[in-house]
């Protein structure tokens, strides 16, 4: 295509009039809303926490962008839909980034390049990551203040197909992809993140789960002493060793799926021929629970099997899930595990909203860094939500939030004493935005 220079553009006229557009506008933004992000960031301290943990090795003579510049400008950017570094190549000079980063929108230079920010990805240590890793977790503990009665943690695994060669990309039987293989835990209240871990492609959903489960469940009891930890996962995380560590502490509990097995299906085949029947009689789907104990070759002792019965016009669908909760075997299985699903949501949302599956570097350290980005991104809208809480977008996902809040035109002008962001006269959530910046002023950090 011929490259054209002119300053104005001419598109169909309307009613007989010309429309012209210019490029004479001045400094705009699609992103304006990006700036509650800031007031957020500005109050939770989320950045420059994330800053504080990671070590620096430049020659500080030649530094243009300090840690916490780019830490900023990577961070907003994800949460504004730019998940891919090359996006720099334009969105170094945004105004509303550049206000958002820490910087004047047109009195200060651009923001970093691309080149800039995939040479601070790269430079990161495993020990850097380890301190991000509590860092998250530390957002946690200050979002979530004590005391609490109950926490419930959701642990689950999730694909992130790779190309190229990437290190420590390999091939998964059960997913049937070159892939990596995160490990993830939400609270299972209220979807806040408190861990994610990059895994290579070939391994096991349980691998360094029971490492990862140790690590939170310190802090946690520390920070809340009287609350009841429940943890809930599949059946990719039924292994003896997590059982052993649950069971050996107060105050602790567990809902894990368990794999179905001949043995199960013959304790459970009198109740499934009752299932049978019942529907044969009524032509309506049975669903019945029983529990029992259960002891595998590969336990020390017999634990506790909540099996679910279930005979609709499909035919039989058995399923069964090990506890230590002494419980109804119903109430545990229908309002304690299936709402273990909720976490497949956040998944969901992380990964194809969030983009945390936007994992494209060579170095496997630094693929954990941008998941641990995207996940700290994610605790941004989480954050967002909490303080919509009682408005209509209190439980909008993040792509809805995005587009309403965010994704706000506006244009952008440095004075000697001030800096004007002009929105848009009918934008239509300007009351939201106002009691939404009033709430932010108003509370506790």
């Amino acid at each position: 295509m011929k490259t054209l220079c002119h300053n104005q553009l001419h598109f169909e006229s309307l009613f007989s009039k010309e429309v012209i557009a210019d490029l004479e506008g001045g400094q705009i933004t699609s992103d304006a809303g990006g700036l509650l992000l800031r007031e957020l960031d500005q109050r939770y301290r989320v950045a420059e926490k994330a800053a504080t943990c990671l070590r620096d090795s430049r020659d500080a003579g030649k530094i243009k962008h300090d840690l916490l510049t780019l830490i900023r400008q990577r961070l907003f950017a994800i949460a504004l839909g730019y998940e891919d570094n090359n996006d720099a190549a334009w969105l170094s000079k945004d105004p509303a980034l550049k206000i958002m980063a820490g910087k004047a929108p047109e009195s200060a230079p651009d923001l970093a390049s691309q080149p800039t920010l995939s040479r601070f990805e790269n430079q990161l240590s495993a020990k850097d990551l380890r301190r991000l890793s509590d860092g998250l977790l530390d957002l946690y503990l200050k979002t979530h203040p004590g005391p609490r009665k109950v926490i419930v943690l959701d642990m689950d695994s999730t694909d992130d197909p790779t190309h190229g060669k990437q290190q420590l990309s390999f091939f998964h039987g059960y997913y049937e992809e070159h892939m990596y293989h995160p490990l993830l835990v939400f609270d299972g209240r209220d979807g806040f993140p408190l861990a994610a871990v990059l895994r290579p492609g070939n391994t096991h959903s349980s691998h360094g789960a029971l490492a990862v489960l140790k690590r939170l469940i310190k802090k946690l009891k520390k920070a809340y002493p009287e609350a009841l930890i429940l943890f809930r996962a599949d059946a990719g995380f039924a292994i003896p060793a997590i059982y052993r560590y649950l069971e050996g502490q107060q105050e602790l509990r567990y809902v894990i799926g368990f794999i179905t097995n001949n043995r199960l299906l013959a304790k459970t085949a009198p109740l499934l021929e009752k299932a049978q029947q019942r529907y044969q009689e009524t032509g309506e789907k049975q669903r019945l629970f029983t529990s029992f104990s259960y002891q595998a070759e590969s336990w020390s002792q017999p634990r506790r099997i909540i099996a679910k019965v279930e005979y609709p016009h499909l035919g039989a669908n058995q399923r069964f899930v090990v506890t230590n909760l002494s419980r109804n075997p119903q109430f545990v299985y229908d309002d304690i595990y299936v709402l273990r699903g909720d976490v497949e949501n956040r998944i969901k949302e992380l990964k194809l909203e969030l983009k945390a599956d936007r994992l494209s570097c060579h170095r496997f350290l630094a693929n954990q860094f941008r998941l641990l980005l995207h996940t700290v991104a994610y605790c941004l809208f989480w954050l967002l939500r909490h303080h919509l809480q009682g408005t209509e977008l209190a439980t909008a996902q993040v792509n809805t939030l995005r587009l309403k809040l965010l994704k706000i035109g506006a244009r952008i002008r440095e004075t000697s004493r001030r800096i004007w962001v002009h929105l848009a006269s009918g934008y239509p959530y300007r009351d939201l935005l106002a009691g939404l910046l009033q709430n932010l002023r108003a509370s506790p950090a």
